[in-house]
């Protein structure tokens, strides 16, 4: 096939360099297993056989035929998993690869060919991550933990609108709880993409979108164990909670050579809400765990409640990332918060080679009815509705008094009107096809 414009073309060529250097004797058994290619298409797709003759027509539907190193190719189309749940849950490293055409010759995955993960919002539905990718419990025959092989998941759309439950259906304020009488799931506590790895495997996250999801952890989370690599790279998060993208470890010890290392690159991550309107935690475009290294550059990381990067103590290479219209910070370490102009001065998990950072006011093309939402919406303050609750003389706390427990407050109406606005996928799009000054994610247009 002949359709690579020059950015995917280098793009698969580090990905080609990234797989071939993982270690070939780390890989046990179970995952050397060669793989086979499936196909799938909404439009065109029946039964199970997922060849490219006969594409079966949702991932959901052959899940339980995966096995280690399956390429899984999708086509344009709108899915909702089996049963339309919602959500897909796979436990063998796969490579997935949306945005063809019905015919698999061409691939165009944010624009002619897009390929959206969705769902319903219906009671009892799935309120999982869209797509989970688990393979670290996986065993040998022999009861060992299997290990290596590599994680692809390569231009999927993933939108939570239509599985988010809103209130009074207005598209304006999601809502947490379900609502049993009128049939209604309670907004998704959780991702578009969740990726947890085995030791030695490396997982690569590109070419996708996510965006209203309503997480307290990652819209896009990998986590990487021992001796693991991950690459984060020309993803668009637009309009989540909790963290645009949250870098994982499952590494605890202290060897540096198996210390989990992440290249972060070419991501633009907008509009990342706070949990709830009056959380403490999320509203941080990217966060990192300790116990990992990363090099972080060329990212627009804009717009979070909270702050652009919250650092738990990972040791990060920060170089040309863009910070613009962050709440509280555009970086912090533990619980300290810094501005663009004093990271390198005040940092300590910082290497001394970080450089070329910058603040910059920067106009986001996207949809004036989104961003009239959005600019109306008011802070809701925890402090306030902190004082305004008070606690009521009623028998449950007299009792409670009585074994010192703390005394039940009133119910104070804590709901923001406005919080995680629904947008439509062509209303997001435009403020992540192409980069400011070379930094933030482009357009994966490929062409024949």
């Amino acid at each position: 096939m002949r359709y690579f414009n020059k950015f995917l073309a280098l793009g698969f060529f580090f990905i080609f360099l990234f797989s071939q250097g993982h270690a070939q004797e780390n890989t046990s058994k179970n995952f050397l297993n060669k793989g086979r290619d499936w196909y799938i298409s909404k439009t065109t797709g029946s039964g199970q056989m997922g060849t490219k003759d006969r594409p079966a027509k949702d991932l959901g539907n052959i899940i339980h035929h995966l096995k280690p190193n399956d390429r899984i190719h999708i086509a344009e189309g709108i899915y909702m998993s089996k049963g339309k749940r919602g959500a897909d849950e796979i436990n063998v490293p796969v490579q997935i690869y949306g945005g063809y055409d019905i015919t698999f010759d061409r691939r165009d995955p944010w624009n002619a060919h897009k390929t959206i993960f969705t769902g319903v919002n219906e009671y009892q539905k799935s309120t999982n991550t869209r797509l989970y990718i688990r393979t670290d419990q996986q065993r040998e025959s022999g009861g060992l933990k299997s290990t290596g092989s590599k994680i692809i998941v390569d231009g999927i759309i993933f939108d939570n609108g239509p599985r988010n439950r809103y209130h009074q259906d207005k598209n304006l304020a999601i809502r947490r709880k379900a609502s049993p009488t009128s049939g209604r799931n309670p907004s998704p506590e959780s991702g578009g993409i969740s990726i947890v790895a085995s030791r030695y495997t490396n997982v690569i996250v590109q070419n996708c979108v996510v965006m209203n999801t309503a997480p307290s952890e990652g819209a896009i989370s990998v986590k990487v164990f021992e001796g693991g690599k991950g690459i984060i790279q020309n993803n668009f998060c637009f309009n989540n909670t909790g963290y645009g993208i949250h870098v994982r470890t499952g590494y605890a010890g202290s060897n540096e050579s198996k210390i989990p290392k992440y290249t972060i690159r070419h991501n633009t991550v907008l509009f990342t809400w706070k949990h709830d309107p009056i959380a403490s935690y999320g509203g941080a475009a990217v966060a990192f765990d300790q116990n990992l290294t990363a090099i972080v550059e060329n990212n627009v990381l804009g717009f979070g409640h909270k702050g652009g990067i919250y650092n738990l103590g990972a040791k990060l290479t920060l170089m040309n990332n863009l910070f613009t219209g962050n709440g509280k910070y555009d970086y912090k370490e533990i619980n300290d918060k810094m501005a663009i102009e004093d990271i390198l001065d005040e940092a300590m998990h910082l290497d001394p080679m970080s450089d070329s950072n910058k603040g910059l006011l920067i106009k986001i093309p996207v949809a004036e009815r989104w961003a009239e939402i959005y600019a109306r919406r008011r802070e809701v303050s925890r402090a306030k509705v902190d004082a305004a609750v008070t606690v009521s003389n009623t028998g449950a706390n007299q009792l409670r008094s009585i074994f010192g427990l703390n005394l039940q407050g009133s119910n104070v109406v804590m709901d923001a009107e406005i919080f995680l606005p629904l947008i439509t996928v062509e209303e997001a799009l435009p403020a992540g096809l192409y980069p400011w000054e070379g930094m933030g994610c482009n357009i994966p247009k490929q062409v024949q």
